[in-house]
């Protein structure tokens, strides 16, 4: 009988990678985790967290005007970027603090380095050699930047949150959710913000309505949103950063944001010389067990390029730990439906969303029936703002249920989280409309909706 040194090795210290080690470590099974950069992989460090916290400080400087609708005097707000920075990589600083301590805890041997995958159950780590019976893959994404003229003077997402100095002038890139919410955060903090998108409309894959009424609201927030247009070339002047269009025109920057993709992190892992099926992104091809085409290695979330979503990566790192050694005590192994998963985007105002646009229903459904409000929320009829808020439900109308539930306006995340479980359950419209809504909020309007506004 072979003997190994673990019964699970992880590569990739992220999200998936430690919730996997940590769970599989407290079920009794032996584990290391190699990891070569900060504990907490992109959520953590470069992505969801300072993200909104970043997106948490834009939205003060709305606060501070929108106050004086409700009585409040103050003086001038002044913002301290380099402040702003020191913050956030404190908290983050203990974040990798406390991922280190819960895989401790669980009894798992980290292992600091870049993991090289030798054969189906061994891994090398700074020249020395560990063997496994199961290997699990969680190294993640990483930025994609075209290679266009200048593009040694762009910057990607993971550099935007230490840029010195502040940009006055950002130039984002882009029409993913990633370019979005960078727009919006930095027009908040004070930037000039511009931002090209080469397509006709920004946040390809969310429902159309939805993308055309974020993009009039992040232009009434002051960002320069043009679409349908790229950068030719980018060259360095005397005044900062000249960008060159395709249409000719030039915009003039002094920080170039690409935010045009993420590709799997799966370069130097030696995936080609165990045969590892992989598309032609470099993705790394599972089963429905998130096993790869070499049965004792798996892969989990953002290296597989499935859905590029943190909690997506835990649930997919459950369902392995599950599959490996047995679920908790009373409980039955996971499986994961990508159906039904609710996103949010943390542009000025919010995104957040859960099951089908409404151009996927009328692809699925004989009929459906749409209903929508839009609306000036409560808060600004006082502020002074102009910002509104948009709320949609998709339904079937053959079965009455809920297929799609749409929202832009404020604190939309916290407010879809909710309806996804209903939605998850089944809900169709009369259940919503059986159901009493809070008053005054912006979440009772999902309850309220009793008009048809199309079939």
């Amino acid at each position: 009988m072979t003997t190994f040194d673990f019964d699970l090795f992880v590569v990739g210290g992220g999200s998936a990678g430690v919730r996997a080690a940590r769970m599989a470590g407290q079920r009794g099974a032996r584990v290391a985790l190699a990891e070569a950069g900060a504990m907490g992989g992109t959520c953590v460090n470069v992505g969801c967290i300072p993200k909104k916290l970043y997106s948490y400080a834009a939205g003060y400087a709305n606060s501070f005007k929108e106050a004086q609708g409700y009585g409040w005097s103050a003086g001038e707000p002044v913002f301290d970027w380099e402040r702003l920075k020191a913050q956030r990589a404190r908290e983050i600083g203990r974040l990798n603090g406390v991922y280190t301590e819960l895989l401790v805890k669980a009894g798992v041997q980290l292992i600091s380095g870049w993991a090289v995958l030798v054969d189906a159950h061994t891994v090398a780590v700074g020249g020395r050699h560990y063997t496994a019976r199961a290997i699990l893959v969680a190294t993640g994404g990483q930025p994609s930047v075209p290679q266009i003229p200048g593009a040694e003077h762009v910057i990607s997402s993971d550099a935007i949150f230490d840029l010195t100095p502040f940009p006055r002038r950002l130039l984002v890139v882009g029409g993913g959710y990633i370019a979005c919410e960078f727009a919006s955060i930095f027009q908040g903090m004070g930037a000039q913000v511009t931002q090209l998108y080469r397509g006709r409309q920004v946040l390809r894959g969310f429902d159309d309505e939805v993308r055309d009424f974020i993009a009039v609201q992040m232009r009434e927030h002051g960002v320069d949103l043009r679409l349908q247009a790229d950068v030719a070339a980018i060259s360095r002047q005397a005044q900062g950063l000249q960008v060159q269009l395709l249409d000719g025109s030039m915009v003039e920057a002094d920080a170039v944001l690409y935010a045009t993709g993420r590709v799997p992190k799966v370069l130097g892992l030696g995936l080609e010389v165990l045969g590892l099926e992989q598309r032609r992104d470099g993705a790394i091809v599972v089963n429905e067990h998130y096993q790869t085409s070499v049965p004792s290695i798996y892969a989990v979330g953002d290296v597989t390029a499935r859905l590029q979503l943190t909690p997506v990566a835990l649930a997919e790192a459950m369902v392995v730990v599950d599959q490996l050694f047995g679920p908790a005590p009373g409980q039955a192994p996971r499986s994961l439906s990508y159906e039904l998963i609710p996103t949010a985007v943390f542009t000025h105002p919010n995104i957040a969303t859960v099951g089908w646009t409404e151009a996927q229903a009328r692809e699925r459904c004989e009929r459906v029936r749409i209903y929508r409000v839009d609306f000036k929320p409560l808060r600004h009829t006082l502020s002074g703002s102009r910002e509104r808020t948009l709320m949609k439900l998709v339904v079937d109308d053959a079965s009455d249920r809920v297929v799609g539930l749409h929202m832009v306006g404020a604190d939309a995340g916290d407010i879809v989280q909710g309806f996804a479980v209903a939605m998850k359950a089944g809900a169709t419209k009369a259940v919503f409309d059986s159901t009493i809504g809070i008053h005054p909020t912006a979440a009772e309007e999902f309850v309220t909706m009793r008009d048809i506004s199309r079939f």
